[in-house]
């Protein structure tokens, strides 16, 4: 970590994956640097409103500014507005969760979600995460619609999931990345089975623009015993209208304009 800044974007990322507070021993030790550094890089953040200190066990803490920021981005964006209905309908007809993912560069990142579940088991994982894109229906979706190369030297940047991490059935190869994507490309959506998480299944559809560029993509998930295959062969034509619907309501966002 060779910046104050890229230091201090460390310690948020860590202090969001631990919401109940993290001791500086703890995230010192996490981000590999002195306990007089990340101390100050704490006190400055404190300051500055983003991080505060539970006085009870002295562990460190975000404060709602950073999602207070997101959601007002978000909502300026139009991005829930003009998604929302699209992901309800969707959820209705599927009864699982149902998610949107925007390009962000080089990465899909979760933005709106609508739960179609509403009884028995529920998935319902962390929004506003940067997807794996080896292992995931939104990585192989978008992976879709890429050539080859371009699909692997983007996979290679970021690095395969391990099964350890992911699913047992998690992509640890180029021939094995390559099957998934050439099936997705096949098909018009991509289908996961125990390759994000066990026991859960996906699918997934790349998001157009107007002119043509990927600008998001759309999924459904949920456990393997309810979403089986045969199942989400079934659901795809519902989710490439909705993928469609979406691209034509995407004029009415400012950030999907951008990214079209």
């Amino acid at each position: 970590m060779s910046s104050i800044l890229e230091r201090s974007f460390k310690v948020l990322e860590q202090l969001a994956a631990h919401p109940d507070g993290r001791a500086l021993s703890a995230l010192a030790a996490d981000l590999q640097m002195p306990l007089s550094a990340t101390h100050r890089l704490l006190n400055e953040l404190a300051r500055c409103g983003y991080v505060r200190q539970d006085q009870r066990h002295g562990d460190y803490m975000l404060t709602m500014r950073l999602v207070s920021m997101s959601l007002s981005f978000l909502g300026n964006s139009g991005v829930v507005d003009v998604a929302q209905p699209v992901l309800d309908r969707l959820a209705a007809d599927s009864g699982e969760l149902v998610r949107l993912a925007v390009v962000d560069g080089d990465n899909l990142t979760f933005v709106a979600k609508a739960q179609g579940a509403t009884r028995g088991l529920r998935y319902d994982p962390d929004m506003g995460l940067s997807v794996n894109l080896s292992c995931s229906s939104a990585g192989h979706a978008w992976f879709s619609t890429m050539t080859d190369e371009q699909a692997l030297e983007l996979a290679a940047k970021q690095g395969f999931g391990k099964p350890a991490d992911f699913g047992p059935k998690a992509p640890t190869t180029v021939k094995a990345l390559l099957a998934f994507i050439r099936a997705a490309r096949k098909r018009g959506f991509s289908i996961i089975d125990e390759v994000f998480a066990p026991a859960m299944a996906a699918m997934a559809a790349p998001v157009r623009g107007p002119d043509g560029a990927v600008i998001g993509v759309i999924t459904i998930a949920g456990p393997s015993v309810r979403l089986t295959e045969q199942r989400m062969l079934a659901l795809g034509p519902t989710l490439l209208a909705a993928a469609h619907d979406l691209a034509m309501a995407s004029a009415g966002s400012a950030m999907f304009k951008r990214r079209a």
